[in-house]
């Protein structure tokens, strides 16, 4: 059989394809919430509130608004990636899907609820070079799921840029702790 025959048969049914989806989107948005500088997290809003941020930092409504754009448009690229059948290539876009995904909770959890800004700063370069392998290895499966991912890798890149000001900006740990 061909590659072309073989990247026709199906991957996922749609339901489960779905189900995998709604449950990495559901996680994402469960730690982020958790950790987020929201009213319902008083201790984290004041500590983020308190953080020499460069000026070129987004309104927290631009954050609100933008990731969830940015991980329905990766979810998106996820279904699509699970209709696929597998191959070695199909495999490596979703583990670098999922990867991605991981790291997006993990990030909010070093930064907010952790407050190692040197390691959230390390973390948001790692999930921009995911994002950019997840970007070129999926060109070769799904076109569509590789543009889905666009809008990601740069907004990451310009928060890994943001991350870092950050760190410099508040070497100390003397920020008032508000645990």
């Amino acid at each position: 059989m061909n590659q072309r025959a073989a990247n026709s048969l199906p991957g996922l049914s749609p339901l489960v394809a779905g189900g995998i989806v709604v449950g990495v989107l559901g996680l994402s948005a469960l730690i982020g919430r958790r950790n987020a500088p929201a009213p319902s997290h008083p201790r984290i809003r004041t500590w983020y509130r308190h953080l020499d941020k460069p000026g070129f930092t987004p309104p927290d409504a631009v954050f609100a608004a933008v990731w969830p754009v940015l991980e329905t448009g990766m979810a998106v690229g996820g279904y699509r990636l699970l209709r696929h059948a597998p191959s070695p290539r199909r495999n490596s876009s979703i583990g670098l899907w999922l990867a991605t995904s991981a790291m997006i909770g993990g990030w909010t959890e070093l930064f907010f609820r952790e407050r190692a800004l040197a390691t959230s700063a390390a973390a948001s370069g790692a999930m921009l070079a995911t994002t950019a392998a997840y970007v070129v290895t999926t060109q070769k499966v799904d076109r569509v799921a590789q543009a889905t991912a666009l809008p990601l890798l740069g907004w990451l890149a310009f928060a890994t840029v943001l991350a870092t000001r950050v760190w410099q900006r508040n070497p100390s740990p003397a920020l008032p702790q508000c645990a």
